[in-house]
């Protein structure tokens, strides 16, 4: 099973190749090389909103990076910048997640401690084996 540290650039969108065409820019869609959780395509966009052109990952398809570039010699610094947008948010994405489930352990998360499951665990909690 791929990781959120797994998620890389590793090609274009065989079907939406890049074309010069009689606008100005050129349409690029890189394909991840797996579909990226939503919370991580939202980060995603959110890291890479300050530059000068829209770049953006859709979180419900979480599989391809879009933007665009007015000319041809611009892809490969756009790519070498996105590989590290890339590595930049799963990073901060892990971290977060991380500092999430220690900030639950420290406080005591409850959702166990509820319902059903919470009922089951104070009984086994409460038998007393000694007698």
């Amino acid at each position: 099973m791929e990781g959120i540290s797994d998620i890389r650039i590793i090609g274009l969108d065989e079907t939406r190749p890049p074309r010069i065409r009689k606008e100005p820019y050129i349409n690029l869609f890189f394909r991840l090389s797996h579909k990226a959780p939503a919370q991580w395509c939202e980060d995603f966009n959110r890291l890479v909103s300050h530059r000068s052109r829209p770049i953006k990952l859709d979180p419900q398809d979480g599989l391809f990076i879009e933007t665009w570039v007015r000319e041809p010699d611009e892809i490969p610094p756009l790519v070498d910048l996105l590989k590290q947008a890339v590595v930049d948010c799963s990073i901060a994405y892990i971290a977060r997640i991380e500092a999430e489930s220690a900030a639950a352990a420290t406080r005591g998360d409850t959702s166990e401690e509820e319902g059903e499951q919470g009922r089951l665990n104070r009984i086994i909690a409460s038998l007393d084996f000694d007698s």
